[in-house]
């Protein structure tokens, strides 16, 4: 399957733009980050078009020869692991979004690079995000409610945008999450959560944006909708989540893989489980969850250093 179109304006094929587009908007990389993202890619698109192929076929073989052709430009070791770190979050993305069936990448070796720690926010920070939607409207009880939810469940934002009426559950405050490979877990809904959500589907809520006619298949059941009647994007819902960090000074602090890396760091400082808080965020290795772990120690130290009369 030939991936030659471009798409974008950029002149990259239509897979990478759609990686691009995630990172900005998931993950909430900066725009010099996704323009050095963007620099990798269009050096790997090269390569592959030398040699008649594109993104989709991509093989371990072939990324293999690729370091190697890196190493023998004299690229430095800090540059390869970039670009392992690149191809690597590629294929895993496409892997996750159906676009390939296998990642060639998952065996990919680079030089070793230090792990990065989630960033979060502090508690009253992330309630201060979550007190931004002021008012009674549509727009605010859909805000709050959204801010909540992915506060709240810790679920990623593309989870959250996909999520339909019939996932939600009133007797139990549970939540039905479908995550990476089409794997459905449940997650607790907790009652500030359920409470913006009771006013977001009360009259003048939701109902303020269902349209006469619904212009694709699918968003009469979304459980967000943009003001004109369609389900929400993960854009639309990057912009509504930084438009209130910016309201409260939080700025570009803040992304949706931020409020989710706080949700279980917050859950981890206050006792939970670290095989629960994998189950909440739909971790298939507990080593991903353990970073949470780490970080969590790391505040803790902090706050006793700073606060106990015999710590320094």
């Amino acid at each position: 399957m030939s991936t030659a179109d471009p798409q974008g304006g950029a002149g990259l094929a239509r897979p990478y733009e759609e990686f691009l587009s995630w990172l900005a908007v998931e993950r909430g990389r900066s725009a010099q980050t996704i323009g050095a993202y963007r620099n990798d890619l269009e050096h790997w698109e090269r390569w592959l078009v030398l040699l008649g192929q594109d993104a989709l076929e991509g093989t371990p073989e072939l990324l293999d020869r690729y370091v190697d052709t890196l190493r023998g430009r004299g690229s430095s070791p800090a540059t390869i692991a970039r670009h392992v770190s690149t191809l690597r979050g590629f294929y895993r993305f496409l892997e996750d979004d159906g676009w390939i069936t296998v990642d060639p990448a998952s065996d990919l070796a680079g030089p070793p690079t230090p792990i990065r720690l989630p960033k979060a926010l502090a508690e009253d920070e992330v309630f201060r995000l979550l007190d931004a939607p002021v008012g009674d409207d549509p727009v605010a009880r859909r805000d709050r409610a959204l801010l909540e939810v992915l506060y709240g469940t810790g679920a990623r934002i593309s989870e959250v945008v996909g999520l339909a009426l019939a996932d939600v559950s009133d007797e139990v405050q549970l939540v039905r999450v479908m995550g990476k490979g089409a794997k459905e877990r449940l997650v607790p809904l907790g009652h500030p959560a359920r409470l913006a959500l009771d006013a977001w589907f009360s009259e003048g809520g939701r109902t303020a944006f269902v349209p006469k006619q619904w212009a694709r298949r699918g968003d009469a059941a979304a459980v967000f909708l943009n003001q004109r009647g369609g389900r929400l994007t993960r854009q639309g819902a990057w912009a509504i989540l930084r438009g209130h960090a910016d309201r409260v000074g939080l700025g570009s602090r803040v992304s949706p893989h931020v409020l989710r890396h706080s949700c279980a760091s917050h859950l981890l400082a206050h006792g939970a489980d670290i095989r629960v808080v994998q189950e909440v965020l739909g971790h298939a290795s507990v080593t991903t969850t353990q970073l949470y772990t780490k970080l969590s120690a790391e505040h803790l130290r902090d706050a006793y250093t700073s606060a106990h009369p015999r710590a320094r």
